[in-house]
């Protein structure tokens, strides 16, 4: 029992930080996407109103990331024994194609629209103003993400922490942010440029610039969704750990293999060939499977489903190997 509730407030700790890491990103996006639409309207500015569906899409997949984190909480049952965390990796994926056709695609759209039929600018001001205070809030979310992020990187690059990376949601917004304040910068040379230079065309190509910029990370995205849903093995480390657990049993003569699949972002289903002593009864060795089960769950409370099969040697499976 307090394996148990030490398994829940661990869950529920990490729920809570993907959780606030979601609330931010998302009060930031709705209140910048009504100052960019407003600005938009004011101005004239066809960058501005890229950016205005593009915060916009943001504030919408930071609900469907919230959905998903609801629906990937519920327990399992019969129809899903492992239960539903993958779910937020489905959402997350649904999150990557609205980014795509809808940020990307109007930002593109409007852009061309622009270049086509160019409208004479306003004072920019406001433009400026809007994107000033935009800067500082997508800013700010895209720090705590980075930094909840970060706590899961030990020693590893950033890069390669993002590809391991087993958190959606802390992902889908630390890419969010990141195209947000390369897409502010874009949109503030845009208009400026535009003014600079007397030529509202300028304005269009950075709306433009935005929805390329928007389509790049739309398709990162879209992969690491795509490689969660397949299935992504634990951790290396947690690997070695769970090895080093039953080959240090003196009554295990050899490990032919630890696999494991991440069944939700902080649960882990594993499944271990071992070879067992001879010597050892059939009794002896139901008791044994179940005190090394009860010691993996103690050291590691993310393993929610445990599988030792007594194997020999050789009948050992073909070697997998990490596609990377």
């Amino acid at each position: 029992m307090p394996e148990a509730a030490g398994e829940g407030r661990r869950v529920r700790d990490r729920a809570g930080k993907s959780q606030l890491v979601i609330y931010g990103a998302l009060a930031a996006n709705v209140g910048i996407a009504i100052a960019k639409f407003v600005a938009a309207g004011l101005t004239g500015s066809s960058s501005m109103l890229s950016e205005g569906f593009h915060s916009t899409v943001d504030s919408t997949n930071e609900l469907l990331l919230l959905y998903g984190e609801h629906r990937g909480r519920r327990p399992p049952d019969r129809a899903h024994p492992f239960g539903y965390g993958r779910e937020i990796y489905f959402w997350s994926f649904v999150v990557s194609i609205l980014i795509f056709a809808i940020g990307a695609g109007l930002s593109v759209f409007e852009g061309y629209a622009h270049i086509r039929a160019p409208e004479q600018l306003s004072d920019p001001f406001v433009n400026y103003v809007v994107l000033a205070v935009a800067f500082v809030l997508e800013g700010t979310s895209w720090i705590i993400a980075v930094r909840n992020l970060g706590r899961t990187k030990g020693d590893r690059g950033w890069w390669e922490a993002i590809r391991r990376s087993k958190d959606p949601s802390t992902l889908v917004v630390a890419f969010e942010d990141a195209a947000a304040l390369v897409g502010i910068a874009l949109a503030a040379a845009g208009v400026y440029a535009s003014h600079r230079l007397d030529e509202p065309r300028i304005d269009g190509a950075a709306s433009i610039a935005i929805g390329i910029v928007l389509a790049v990370v739309a398709m990162l995205l879209a992969r690491e969704a795509k490689s969660l849903l397949i299935g992504e093995p634990a951790d290396e480390a947690l690997v070695a750990r769970v090895t080093a657990v039953l080959d240090g049993h003196a009554r295990i003569t050899a490990v032919n293999h630890v696999r494991t699949i991440h069944t939700a972002p902080d649960e882990v289903f594993v499944a271990a060939s071992v070879d067992f002593d001879d010597s050892l009864r059939m009794g002896e060795g139901e008791t044994l499977i179940e005190a090394l089960e009860a010691r993996l769950r103690a050291e590691m409370p993310e393993l929610t489903t445990i599988y030792i099969r007594p194997e020999k040697r050789e009948n050992d499976d073909v070697e997998l190997h990490d596609p990377a």
